[in-house]
């Protein structure tokens, strides 16, 4: 089990990034800090890490994904280059 994990706040719900790895309706200690909104390099590495292993038994899943991913981030890239 992790000291800390991080999650989005949704009023008096904490939506946790990823399995904390207790029982359901386990009474737990919370202390709250901001997350930083950006991930350092080694993070956003472990993350990419973790994520990328969830998909290895759907390769095909992971091609929908990143394509949909792509097309998302499409907008976004033109408008960068204008």
């Amino acid at each position: 089990m992790k000291d800390s994990m991080t999650g989005i706040v949704h009023g008096k719900i904490i939506e946790l990034d990823e399995e904390p790895g207790l029982p359901d309706g386990q009474m737990v200690l919370v202390t709250l800090s901001r997350a930083s909104a950006v991930p350092s390099d080694d993070e956003g590495r472990e993350i990419l890490r973790r994520a990328a292993g969830s998909w290895t038994d759907d390769i095909e899943g992971l091609d929908q994904y990143l394509e949909w991913n792509l097309q998302q981030r499409r907008p976004n890239l033109q408008a960068l280059a204008d």
